[in-house]
């Protein structure tokens, strides 16, 4: 039998909106609005199912946009929109997620040090800064500690504030936090991984050429907005700059320089994972070919709309005014007719360098390839000496190996009392001889059967009668009997 669901509580606050707070109970919500840090010793069942309500709660709040839709002023002050990925805890986000009735809760600070401990939280200047990746092993001082001083010793240093969990010297979840210590600005790992997976699968349906793997800051934003669900928003500049760090780092599929992204495969070896002067060329005219389709389609809105323009003076009787469109209609085409030509041209260019890096690429498989089978054929087994060698020698060995297999055949038959020199054309004859004895005996019983049925077949047949209709003698001596 399934659990009751939990009261909706009967209180009103914009956090109630999202489905986490909805569907838990004023009571549990009371709860885990306390300050529950000192569970962490005491009850920590309790204390974990508590931080693992609030970090798939947090999740909730940044992954739906809560956090800037309800005074977060944060995205306002980058001017990059709203984040999706990094989480904005600060005095403003303790207001957002008050409840009344229940308040404000006290033990954030305490989840978000639990959360960053466990690698699920990452600070925001910590996550850019490292140079390995955040799935690697953890500092060496950590492991030291966690296997020869053990976890006894190291948790009673903890309780005494001499290590704490981030490392020897740092400051343990206790007093992290108290006060804003835990303020700041907060990478979802989650989060971040489900939308470079997003990301990966879209750029493996997109990649046909050369160009297709290169971006620009901007055209990355616009064309993995939607990697975030974001309405067909770009990507917030945060966000583009989290999720190039763990695409380039964590999961290796990318490089990015100076506002040029390239995607690479996940094995490319190290000369590959570099921005060439060819890559930046190739964008260059890529950013050219797009732009240009931008200018296109804006010059023919504004001769479309110099067309509805001309229409409605026309139809109002205004002709120096529809003459002054049609005039400006003409003049756009004119620029519009050039502009197709320089779009042609700059598209044709294009596509030549990318069938050139193309070619590049061919002949770099063809050299590898060469090198490849020359090193295999100047292997010493393949030299032609050794090739005659090993094929006399197998020769021999088959040879050997019928004369074993013709011993073994005789001794088999000499075992089972088969004679040897046995003549096949004597076996042949027998053979022959048998099928024509068989063929005499088939036709003599068949001739057998004939006579034996022609037998039967007078006995049942009457004798025939004289014309005066009187009895033969016989038939007559037959009858008296």
């Amino acid at each position: 039998m399934a659990p009751p669901t939990p009261p909706t509580p009967s209180v009103s606050a914009p956090i109630m909106d999202l489905e986490t707070f909805s569907s838990t109970s004023t009571t549990r919500l009371q709860a885990l609005y306390s300050d529950f840090s000192r569970q962490k010793a005491s009850n920590p069942t309790s204390y974990q199912a508590n931080v693992e309500w609030w970090r798939k709660a947090l999740e909730t709040i940044v992954s739906s946009g809560f956090q800037d839709e309800h005074g977060s002023i944060y995205g306002k002050k980058q001017g990059s929109g709203k984040s999706r990925l990094v989480l904005h805890a600060n005095a403003t986000l303790l207001d957002q997620v008050k409840i009344p009735r229940v308040g404000k809760p006290l033990a954030l600070g305490a989840v978000l040090s639990e959360l960053h401990a466990s690698h699920s939280f990452y600070p925001l200047a910590e996550f850019t800064s490292l140079k390995s990746s955040i799935y690697s092993t953890h500092s060496l001082p950590i492991r030291i500690a966690s296997y020869v001083v053990g976890k006894p010793l190291w948790w009673a240093l903890e309780q005494m504030g001499i290590v704490g969990e981030e490392g020897i010297l740092g400051s343990s979840t206790r007093d992290h936090h108290k006060g804003t210590a835990w303020h700041g600005d907060y990478v979802i790992i989650t989060l971040a991984a489900k939308a470079a997976e997003t990301i990966q699968e879209m750029q493996r349906d997109i990649v046909a050429g050369p160009s297709d793997s290169l971006y620009s800051f901007e055209s990355f934003r616009k064309t993995f907005g939607v990697s975030l669900d974001t309405s067909g928003a770009p990507l917030s500049e945060l966000d583009a700059k989290v999720l190039l760090k763990f695409l380039e780092r964590d999961r290796g599929v990318l490089v990015y320089d100076n506002d040029v992204v390239k995607f690479v495969d996940e094995d490319a070896p190290a000369e590959d994972r570099i921005i060439t002067p060819v890559d930046r060329g190739i964008l260059e005219l890529k950013s050219a070919v797009q732009n240009m389709h931008t200018l296109v389609n804006s010059l023919q809105e504004k001769i479309d709309q110099c067309t509805r323009q001309a229409s409605e003076a026309l139809q109002k009787e205004r002709k120096p005014l529809a003459l002054s469109y049609i005039r400006s209609r003409k003049t756009l085409q004119e620029v519009l007719s050039k502009r197709l030509g320089s779009l042609a041209t700059l598209e044709s260019t294009l596509v030549t360098v990318e069938t050139a890096a193309g070619d590049v690429e061919i002949m770099k498989s063809y050299e590898s390839s060469t090198a490849t089978l020359k090193s295999i054929l100047s292997h010493p087994s393949l030299q032609r000496e050794n090739v005659d060698k090993t094929m006399e020698a197998l020769a021999e060995a088959n040879a050997d190996a019928r004369e074993i297999d013709d011993a073994v055949r005789v001794g088999a038959d000499v075992a089972l009392g088969v004679e040897d020199n046995v003549d096949e054309s004597e076996i042949e004859a027998e053979w022959a001889e048998m099928v024509k004895q068989l063929g005499k005996e088939k036709e003599e019983e068949e001739g057998q059967a004939e006579r034996e049925k022609l037998g039967a077949a007078e006995l049942r047949t009457p004798q025939e009668l004289p014309q005066d209709g009187r009895k033969t003698p016989e038939k007559v001596s037959v009858l008296s009997t």
